[in-house]
This record gives C-alpha cells, sequence and structure tokens, in this order.
C-alpha cells in the first residue's frame, strides 16, 4: 500500500508550483528562505523545513480573515502594519491548502503591476 504524503511537503509543493506559474514570476534566496518575486517584489516568503512549512503573503483584501485563524499572525519586521500575513504549520499540522492558494492568488495580485495581474484574468491557460 502506497505511503501517504506528508501534508506539509505537499503543500510546500504545491505552492512553490503555483507561484512559480505566475507570469514573470522567480525565485530568490535572500536570508536562506525562498523568496518569489515579480519584477523584483517579493509577493511570497516560503519556508519548508523538515516537520514545518512557513509562509508571508500580502493581503490587502484577507488580512482580518487570514489574522483570524490561530495558526497566522502579522508578519514581522514591520510587514504587518502593510497588510502582510505569516502562517506557520508544524509536522501533524494540515495546512488549509485551497485557501493558501487563493491568498497566494491575492498576494500576487497585489504585488505585481496591472498589466501582469491583468493577463490572469484575460488568459484561462495562466490560472
Amino acid at each position: 500500500m502506497p505511503r501517504a504524503r506528508d501534508p506539509l511537503v505537499e503543500a510546500g509543493d504545491v505552492l512553490h508550483a503555483m507561484a512559480l506559474d505566475y507570469p514573470e514570476a522567480t525565485l530568490d534566496h535572500p536570508w536562506g528562505h525562498d523568496a518569489y518575486k515579480v519584477r523584483k517584489k517579493v509577493f511570497l516568503f516560503l519556508s519548508r523545513e523538515p516537520g514545518r512549512l512557513g509562509l508571508s503573503l500580502k493581503l490587502p483584501a484577507s488580512c482580518d480573515d487570514a489574522l483570524a485563524n490561530d495558526w497566522a499572525e502579522p508578519t514581522g519586521y514591520g510587514l504587518g502594519k502593510h497588510g502582510w500575513v505569516s502562517a506557520e504549520f508544524k509536522k501533524g499540522d494540515r495546512p488549509p491548502l485551497p485557501e493558501l492558494q487563493r491568498w497566494l492568488d491575492e498576494s500576487y495580485r497585489a504585488v505585481a503591476p496591472k498589466t501582469l495581474s491583468k493577463q490572469l484574468d484575460e488568459d484561462p491557460r495562466l490560472r
């Protein structure tokens, strides 16, 4: 019988692939973590370590809803004041992947130039 995948690994892999699918998305590694950028502006910080998944996103519309979860908090370094939310999951947690995917989309659109965000709406193959 095949072994079930670790939900943290699966969620991290899905978010990584989704982030890189956005128009002009790039991956950088400042401070040892993955930073997904569009035109040099970060839209996702992702930390994948054994037994831990951490992420930070800019959520101008969903910030308050996100912060209602016990696994979410305002991002440090003053970013929380600007709508950034951090989430952390540990071994045994099941990250709410559909919700995290919606937040990733919101964060990309909040950071990307309008012309790139518009491409997502006009070409269904991009999303």
